[in-house]
């Protein structure tokens, strides 16, 4: 069967009261929205405690924002009741002028703390400056010792385990040696993180825009299919490119034309735009996806209608 699409003018949902259903709503959906940010942040060295003290700053900038729009004074008060940030928290973010995602990074994992100081402390060094193979355990300088002062709550063997998995040690007999010189990221890597936060934010301001206001919609469609095989899927994915090749070359050619016309523009009246196409699959394990928001289409699995 085909695909059912999405409705063309979806309804609109009801204006928002904040409130403990929405606020229980809001916090489920969340969960499976923040999943894969976690595993991002996870494999990127992020701790739960590193976020939790920039979540802070993004809280009270966008307290500030919605009491703005309502045409509230953004008084500190005002900001830790709607944030939920603690006010001398609220007090110290104004004063710093602490800027959404540039939180000083506390709580790192330990293992990138272990690490740090084996590159960066003299004895764990050679005579080059490079960090230098340690012993795992006995007398002298060894990988336990360095563990050890960083924190003795963890044992010196999970620490090693984890950055074994990161592939930042390798183990050769009883030697565990550094595979990397320093965790600064390379300019490509920080340009791909930058596009994927700037990508995925205006997407999901887009849905946040559709689902909380009662102003035009913004495009934020899908289309979804189950009980695919690989190959299908890779066929779907293929096509995807193709149909996202045609649309990039149409809408250059029709921003470049505009940006042109618009050039006179005061920057107050300047605004900006992103159009963009994602494609994604994964093993479903047996389990029925979950329910779909408004819009987004399924065709029918083995005689099923959606």
């Amino acid at each position: 069967m085909n695909p059912r699409p999405p409705a063309a003018t979806p309804v609109d949902p009801e204006p928002l009261v904040p409130g403990e259903e929405s606020a229980a709503l809001a916090l489920r959906e969340a969960a499976v929205l923040l999943a894969p940010v976690a595993t991002w942040l996870l494999r990127s060295g992020v701790s739960y405690g590193a976020l939790a003290s920039a979540l802070k700053s993004v809280f009270v900038e966008a307290a500030e924002a919605e009491l703005q729009r309502a045409g509230t004074a953004p008084t500190y008060s005002a900001l830790s009741v709607l944030s939920g940030v603690h006010r001398k928290d609220v007090r110290a973010l104004r004063e710093a002028a602490v800027e959404p995602g540039q939180v000083p990074v506390r709580g790192v994992p330990l293992a990138s703390q272990v690490y740090t100081r084996w590159l960066s402390v003299k004895r764990y060094r050679g005579r080059d400056g490079q960090p230098r193979a340690l012993p795992r355990s006995g007398p002298g300088v060894t990988f336990e010792t360095l563990a050890r002062e960083v924190s003795v709550d963890v044992h010196p063997r999970t620490v090693m385990e984890e950055l074994m998995r990161l592939g930042l040690v390798e183990a050769e007999g009883e030697l565990l040696v550094p595979q990397a010189a320093s965790f600064v990221p390379s300019q490509r890597r920080d340009e791909l993180t930058r596009l994927f936060a700037a990508n995925a934010g205006d997407h999901i301001a887009a849905a946040v825009h559709n689902l909380t206001t009662d102003a035009p919609r913004y495009l934020e469609q899908s289309v979804f299919a189950d009980g695919l095989g690989p190959q299908s899927v890779a066929e779907l994915h293929e096509m995807a490119r193709e149909l996202w090749r045609k649309s990039f070359q149409d809408m250059v050619a029709a921003a470049h034309e505009r940006v042109q016309r618009d050039e006179g523009l005061a920057p107050e009246e300047q605004q900006r735009m992103r159009f963009g196409i994602y494609f994604y699959g994964e093993g479903q394990a047996g389990a029925e996806p979950a329910d779909r928001p408004t819009g987004a289409a399924r065709p029918a699995r083995k005689g099923k209608t959606s």
